[in-house]
């Protein structure tokens, strides 16, 4: 008897029918017609607290931490990584943003979390024993389709089951860590996507001792755990602090309160590789924030409108009117509707639009000399 069942022709598959075929096949949506929607598109930018940053994430707009994806901020040792960490969280909840924070080195103070705006009673705090159990926690919770935002604080300072029931030999368990670290992004990366859930990890800036004087010099730092983190990471910033006694905030009597602290996109899949920028985190005051309105007056300087000339500046407004400031009433200024208003329109001319349409020459938007020796 011969069959009743239609074959379909070789070559008459239309796009829609194929794409059928393969959601049915792997019990889900994974095609796609990228005309009608695109699962890799970011829709949602968490803040990170510092607007010029954040402006400088994707170009064209006005990013922040992408949600869906993986992001690694690494830094030198009190650099603000654990701060800004804070700071996203926040914002995260603000947005309705389920929030875990997985801490391998037991010093989150609940205070400190607080302080940077964080609704405890929001937040699940979980101790990272090992590298194995903070993968599958997170995959554990992506199952339950669950929005979330998952901080690791850190993943230097996180062991393996390999190195807790090893000695205290290195060579005992090497590479344990980039083995286990490379299977499991690659189990978790689109579960994030799917479920619009970020993993935010926090690194640790290491010297590259090495014999090798040029590989130092064009690489002076690395980060732990391989190349996995690199690879996956959609967004990767490096933060360092400046060395000059300048680059501290003093309180009236001198005491530190704060830092100054540089942010270098170091890798980014929104087209803002190696741009950078500079703001300052207070951390030993009655205040713990990072002074985000004071940086941008550094953001704009650069802006045909406005002109310095010894303590004073001038802001030109789009109708030709002009106003004088001195630096030190700058956030005195900001409170005013107008003035602040003129000064982001000035902010997104300078650092968004400029960059995406080439405008101005390359050095007003990298450094170029630290390029070449980075």
């Amino acid at each position: 008897m011969a069959s009743t069942s239609k074959k379909q022709k070789p070559g008459k598959l239309s796009p829609k029918e194929m794409i059928d075929i393969i959601n049915k096949k792997a019990g889900g949506s994974v095609a796609y017609d990228l005309r009608k929607e695109n699962p890799t598109d970011v829709k949602d930018w968490i803040p990170t607290g510092s607007r010029w940053l954040d402006s400088i994430i994707c170009k064209g707009q006005v990013g922040g931490i992408p949600v869906g994806k993986y992001v690694e901020i690494a830094g030198l040792e009190s650099t603000g990584k654990s701060y800004m960490a804070a700071q996203i969280a926040a914002n995260a909840q603000t947005m309705g943003i389920n929030v875990v924070y997985f801490d391998s080195e037991s010093a989150i103070d609940p205070g400190f979390l607080t302080a940077a705006g964080c609704d405890l009673e929001n937040l699940v705090y979980v101790q990272a024993s090992d590298v194995e159990f903070v993968l599958s926690t997170i995959e554990d919770f992506l199952g339950f389709g669950e929005r979330c935002l998952f901080i690791w604080d850190s993943l230097a300072l996180t062991p393996t089951v390999s190195d807790i029931e090893g000695d205290f030999n290195p060579q005992s368990s090497m590479a344990m860590k980039s083995r286990v670290l490379s299977k499991g992004f690659q189990k978790l990366t689109q579960p994030l996507a799917n479920t619009k859930s970020t993993l935010l990890i926090l690194n640790q800036l290491k010297t590259n001792i090495t014999s090798n004087i040029a590989e130092a010099m064009t690489t002076p730092y690395f980060t732990p755990g391989g190349k996995a983190p690199a690879y996956a990471c959609s967004l990767r910033i490096w933060l360092t602090g400046r060395k000059a006694k300048a680059s501290f905030v003093l309180d009236e009597n001198g005491f530190r309160v704060g830092s100054e602290v540089k942010a270098k996109i170091k890798k980014s899949r929104f087209g803002t590789e190696g741009r950078e920028c500079t703001f300052k985190i207070l951390w030993g005051g009655e205040e713990i924030k990072i002074c985000d309105e004071e940086s941008w007056l550094d953001a704009v300087k650069g802006s045909e409108s406005i002109r310095n000339a010894g303590a004073w500046y001038t802001l030109i407004y789009a109708d030709g009117k002009e106003e004088k400031f001195q630096k030190t009433n700058w956030l005195e200024k900001l409170q005013e509707e107008k003035f602040k208003t003129r000064v982001l329109e000035l902010m997104d001319n300078e650092v968004i639009k400029n960059f995406e349409n080439k405008v101005g020459k390359a050095a007003n938007f990298y450094d170029i000399e630290e390029e070449a020796v980075n």
